[in-house]
C-alpha cells in the first residue's frame, strides 16, 4: 500500500471533521492511520522523559520525535513544536504532558496533525484563562513545591519526588529531579488563541493519583473535549510509571488499535 499524500491526509481530515466535533467517544471510523508521532513535554521534565514510550511506538514502525520544549514563553515553546511538526511527512499523532497540553491545544491545528493525545495535561478553550479554571478546584500538593529564582522555576526535591514522580522508584526520581528543565515565569502567562481539540479526534489519560494537577480538572477537560478517556493509577508522570498503557493509548490515537 502506498503512503498517504499530504493532499490525500488533508481530504481525509476534512471528511471526519464534523464527527470529531460530536461531544462523544471517539469512534475508530474517525481516526486517520498515522505514520508519526511527535511528543512534547511539560514542565520540571526534558524531552527524554518519552523514553520509555518512545521505543514502544517505534517498535510498531511509527516515525517519532520528541521536541525539546524551551519552555521560556507560551509563542516560543509552541514555535518550536511546529518546526518539528512541518517536517513531518503523512499524518501525526501529537501528544503533550501536563502544561504541554497548552501547546497541543494551540498548534493541534496544524495540517499535520490527525489526533491529539493529552497526558495528565492542560487543556484550555480559546482564550480560556488556565490559572482561573484550574482554581475551581482543590490546589494540587506539587503547587507549594514549586520555587523561583528570579524568574526561573523548578520544583523542589521533596516535591519532585512525592507529588510530581510519586510513584516512580526513588533512585529513578532522583535522576530525573537532576535533569529536571527549569522554567520561565512569563510561560505561565500565557493564553491559547486556538483549541484544536474543537476540530481533531482527542483523547486523554487521566492520572488518578496526581498531585500536581487535580484529577478531578483532568476529567473535567477531558469530558468538555469529548475525549476517549482513560484513568491510570499513576502520578503525574504516567508516560514514565506506565509507559505502556500511555503508548498504547497514543498507537489507538494513531489508528494502530492498542498493539505494543
Amino acid at each position: 500500500m502506498k503512503p498517504m499524500t499530504r493532499r490525500m491526509f488533508t481530504g481525509a481530515l476534512a471528511s471526519g471533521a464534523a464527527l470529531s466535533l460530536l461531544p462523544k467517544g471517539v469512534l475508530a471510523k474517525d481516526i486517520v492511520k498515522a505514520t508519526n508521532v511527535v511528543l512534547v513535554h511539560g514542565l520540571f521534565a526534558d524531552g527524554s522523559c518519552w523514553s520509555d514510550v518512545i521505543g514502544r511506538l517505534q517498535a510498531t514502525g511509527l516515525n517519532v520525535t520528541s521536541v525539546q520544549n524551551p519552555l521560556t514563553t507560551l509563542p516560543e515553546a509552541v514555535a518550536a513544536a511546529k518546526r518539528v511538526l512541518d517536517r513531518q511527512e503523512g499524518p501525526t499523532v501529537l501528544v503533550g504532558h501536563s502544561f504541554s497540553g497548552m501547546i497541543v491545544t494551540e498548534v493541534g491545528v496544524h495540517p499535520n496533525v490527525s489526533s491529539l493525545v493529552y497526558i495528565a495535561a492542560r487543556a484550555p478553550d480559546a482564550g480560556e484563562d488556565y490559572t482561573a479554571l484550574a482554581k475551581t478546584y482543590p490546589t494540587p500538593p506539587a503547587t507549594a513545591g514549586i520555587v523561583f529564582d528570579g524568574d526561573e522555576g523548578r520544583l523542589t526535591e521533596q516535591a519532585f519526588l512525592h507529588d510530581f514522580a510519586g510513584d516512580v522508584a526513588e533512585k529513578q526520581a532522583k535522576i530525573l529531579y537532576a535533569v529536571q528543565a527549569p522554567f520561565n515565569k512569563a510561560l505561565l502567562a500565557g493564553k491559547t488563541t486556538q483549541a484544536a481539540w474543537r476540530s481533531k479526534p482527542s483523547f486523554y489519560a487521566v492520572s488518578k493519583n496526581d498531585r500536581t494537577i487535580n484529577p478531578d480538572l483532568e476529567r473535567f477537560m477531558a469530558k468538555r473535549m469529548g475525549a476517549k478517556t482513560i484513568e491510570l493509577e499513576s502520578s503525574h508522570v504516567s508516560m514514565i510509571s506506565q509507559p505502556k498503557a500511555v503508548a498504547a493509548l497514543i498507537l489507538e490515537a494513531a489508528g494502530m488499535g492498542t498493539k505494543g
